[in-house]
């Protein structure tokens, strides 16, 4: 099968062939688990902003809000070498001792700064969802007896998250592929075990290659159950 390629076509066949299970391994150890873990904590984190920035209490409201400015002004790659690197020289900064540091494992620092950049950009989807339900169900609501909160939790977030379901799944896609700035955090991702081959061996396209399709394959997969999940709800809600 491989009899007609020249010296420089095996050699990239062989470097990609080499990066294939150690990215595989990274996919499946770190990538996914870390993008599911930090998905269901950002939208935890995403719920509470969004309830917080639609609240008439400006001590609930203006916290939110600089949080959620503050994520979106700055780049993630930024929020994570400051989580990485910055949080460990508090405690010489609170000791006043050059030699204190609080140490913090990558992946830890990875799905911290993951879940406050996911819970910022998500709260933001959940809040226009909030905002896009009708003032009379809330009214109606009123009118019966509910609370405020009460509305809120039996009436206009569920459809608010409801109508935000595709745009969720986009941030979950956006959240698999942004794995890949952890490996500069020294996270062994997928996306950094392909840097180590291709460091190795200098096959740089047939590897980064690779590395591209495997990202569409598994964003491929996701999209699908997503597609099916979107279908499903659809059609309950229009019983």
């Amino acid at each position: 099968m491989f009899q007609n390629l020249n010296p420089e076509q095996l050699h990239a066949l062989e470097a990609a062939k080499q990066a294939f299970m150690p990215m595989l391994i990274g996919l499946l150890k770190y990538s996914i688990p870390i993008t599911i873990v930090v998905f269901m904590i950002g939208f935890v984190i995403a719920i509470l902003t969004a309830l917080a920035r639609v609240s008439h209490k400006k001590w609930l409201k203006i916290p939110a809000s600089i949080y959620v400015s503050i994520i979106r002004g700055t780049p993630m790659l930024v929020q994570l070498f400051i989580i990485f690197f910055g949080i460990p020289e508090i405690g010489r900064l609170v000791t006043g001792n050059p030699d204190v540091q609080w140490t913090l494992p990558s992946v830890t620092a990875a799905i911290i700064g993951l879940s406050l950049n996911v819970g910022a950009y998500t709260s933001e989807i959940i809040r226009g969802g909030i905002i896009s339900i009708p003032k009379g169900q809330s009214e109606a609501a009123y009118s019966i007896g509910m609370s405020e909160w009460m509305t809120m939790k039996r009436i206009v977030l569920p459809q608010a998250i409801r109508v935000s379901i595709p745009a969720l799944g986009n941030t979950f896609l956006n959240l698999l592929k942004d794995t890949s700035l952890l490996g500069f955090i020294l996270v062994a991702e997928m996306f950094r075990k392909a840097q180590e081959v291709a460091a190795t061996t200098y096959e740089f396209l047939s590897i980064y290659l690779l590395v591209g399709l495997m990202y569409w394959i598994v964003c491929f997969i996701v999209s699908f159950f997503q597609g099916k999940f979107e279908a499903k709800i659809e059609r309950k809600y229009q019983r």
